[in-house]
């Protein structure tokens, strides 16, 4: 059974949620790749004000597709998260408690996950313009000459996701293999 969950989310609610639920997201999240990544960083090294509030913030690894005519966004299906593990855990330091993509993780960011009370969650590889039905609202935030890659402020209903790594360390990629080979045997 999906679990509807508002976002964005506290600390508390990231620390509650567990590897292996399926969840359906409501409220706001945002884009951001690895050269909206880049930018945040620097920005923050420089001491200049973020354009986003980090405080609970829900990050989708999504560059959105343009919009057709009549729609709110083209296809946005997430990116390979990996890419993002450099700069992930300064972004939970700062106060994100969702990310959003989908691949593997690193340990670094896994143990930024336990630290800071955040949760791992993947969306659906292959399916952006399924996804894309699930946005209601979209505006560009900040770094609009990023195209892409620029970050995005969606409004989503029921966005589809599943708890792949939770803030104690649970890991989905690694217990949905044992037991996928315990099965086999």
């Amino acid at each position: 059974m999906d679990k509807r969950l508002q976002v964005p989310i506290t600390e508390e609610e990231a620390r509650s949620l567990r590897a292996g639920e399926k969840l359906l997201l409501n409220g706001v999240i945002y884009t951001a790749r690895d050269a909206a990544h880049k930018r945040l960083t620097e920005q923050q090294e420089k001491g200049e004000m973020l354009p986003v509030d980090m405080e609970n913030i829900a990050i989708y690894y999504a560059g959105p597709a343009p919009a057709k005519p009549g729609q709110v966004i083209g296809s946005c299906g997430p990116t390979t998260s990996g890419r993002m593990d450099l700069y992930a855990p300064k972004l939970m330091a700062w106060g994100q408690t969702m990310m959003i993509g989908k691949g593997l993780r690193n340990e670094k960011v896994i143990e930024a996950m336990q630290k800071y009370g955040a949760v791992y969650v993947t969306a659906i590889g292959g399916a952006g313009a399924l996804l894309s039905k699930c946005v209601t609202e979209m505006a560009c935030t900040a770094y609009e000459d990023l195209g892409a890659e620029a970050i995005y402020k969606l409004t989503v209903k029921d966005f589809p996701v599943i708890v792949t790594i939770d803030c104690l360390g649970n890991n989905l990629y690694e217990t949905g293999k044992q037991e996928y080979a315990e099965k086999k045997v």
